[in-house]
């Protein structure tokens, strides 16, 4: 049938330590059914015995269980991994953004630094003339006052005597100041040269070790933010292995349970074939005795059980009722008494082909699907065993039988229950 039923996994435990163990524990789930199905006798996939191939059947469907078990396991792991993953990602992100933040400002910290060692430099350089204009000029006066005292500089007295009368005199006079006041000028102004050009290199060279400093602090902030941000990508691209390994887990279960499904599916098929062909040699089929449930309500056909309540296929999760294998034409009878609800055609009902509903009670109802022809009408009024249709293939199905379903206020429910 086409009604699908959702199965949760088990919840995810936490993974610290254990999740290369756990990987090696799904592989040998996978492989194990896989040489066990191959062990199996391959004859018997031919063989006419009914009960051989329910045997066979039961098989693969224990193993078609153990894959979808599994699976849950793996799907709910690589959720796990997914939602870790993203995480770290945002993390990552994060830590990127303050990254390139810091390396911003490292890389401004670094050019201020440069203008600072230049403009040190240049005054280095600008102290370093004046020291030499310094040396200079103090070797030029000492020079000077050797020769005035290698020449017996005149005293006032000689310079008044032999002065060539009074403008002479002046101009002398005038000369020896000036010389001396030239002087005077020359030196203060080379020692506060000096003194600006050492204050200034003294400034820099404080502002150098406070760049150098706070350059040496950003640098640090930023190769510790790049040693933790590479941390987590390490950390993240692990896990993105480990989700990896489990997908590829994942797939080849599915791989696996799809042909074990498939298997099944052409396994029923013969089988209903041979229930066919069983039911064709007996005759054509009779209304055969009312047997009773113990819940309740009879069995609408006498037949093997093909398929139980809640089997997992193909195409959907769970089979909602179960399937009776008997030929077609099998007179169909009512569970109970109750009232026809529901009276579809094989054109309107999808895979249920044609489509009978009866309603018991308040809550309880009875389906019967894959009809042949209805034998009864909407709203009719049918006691318990009156025959409401005849069996057969319509809708989605392999082979003749009767499709049973029971509804507790319209939730399927195992027909056994009450049978």
């Amino acid at each position: 049938m086409q009604e699908t039923v959702q199965v949760r996994g088990p919840a995810l435990p936490s993974m610290p330590g254990r999740m290369r163990a756990r990987l090696s524990l799904p592989a040998l789930a996978v492989v194990l059914p896989l040489v066990l199905w191959a062990l199996l006798p391959v004859g018997s996939l031919a063989d006419p015995s009914a009960g051989r191939l329910q045997d066979k059947i039961d098989h693969a469907e224990s193993l078609i269980g153990g894959h979808r078990r599994h699976e849950r396991v793996l799907t709910t792991d690589i959720s796990a991994y997914t939602r870790r993953i993203s995480g770290l990602q945002s993390d990552i992100t994060r830590l990127a953004g303050r990254q390139a933040r810091l390396q911003t400002s490292l890389d401004a910290e670094r050019l201020q630094l440069a203008r600072v060692q230049q403009d040190l430099r240049t005054e280095r350089l600008r102290l370093a003339r004046l020291k030499a204009r310094l040396l200079e000029a103090r070797r030029i006066l000492a020079q000077r006052l050797v020769e005035q005292y290698k020449s017996d500089r005149p005293d006032v007295v000689t310079v008044v005597l032999e002065s060539d009368g009074f403008a002479n005199l002046l101009e002398q006079t005038e000369f020896m100041q000036r010389a001396s006041r030239q002087d005077a000028r020359i030196m203060a102004a080379v020692t506060t040269a000096k003194a600006q050009a050492t204050a200034a290199a003294t400034r820099l060279a404080g502002l150098e070790r406070k760049e150098s400093r706070v350059t040496a602090q950003i640098q640090s902030q930023r190769d510790q933010v790049a040693g933790i941000k590479l941390g987590l990508v390490d950390k993240r691209d692990r896990l993105a292995g480990y989700r990896s390994q489990k997908q590829r887990l994942l797939s080849s279960s599915q791989t696996s349970r799809h042909r074990l499904e498939d298997d099944v599916a052409s396994l029923r098929s013969q089988q209903r074939k041979i229930q066919a062909k069983l039911a064709s040699a007996a005759g054509a089929p009779a209304l055969g005795p009312v047997r009773p449930g113990s819940g309740g309500l009879i069995w609408p056909v006498n037949g093997p059980i093909t398929s139980p309540f809640c089997e997992a296929r193909a195409w959907e999760s769970c089979h909602p009722g179960i399937d009776i294998g008997v030929p077609s034409g099998t007179p169909i009878r009512a569970a109970a008494a109750g009232t026809v609800v529901l009276l579809q055609g094989e054109a309107s009902s999808g895979g249920y082909g044609n489509f009978t509903c009866i309603q018991h009670t308040g809550s309880l109802s009875t389906c019967y699907a894959h009809q042949q022809r209805f034998a009864v009408s909407m709203g009719q009024r049918v006691a318990q065993g009156q025959v409401i249709g005849y069996s057969d293939c319509t809708g989605r199905c392999f082979g003749p039988h009767l499709h049973f379903e029971t509804r507790i206020n319209g939730a399927v429910t195992n027909p056994l229950n009450y049978l």
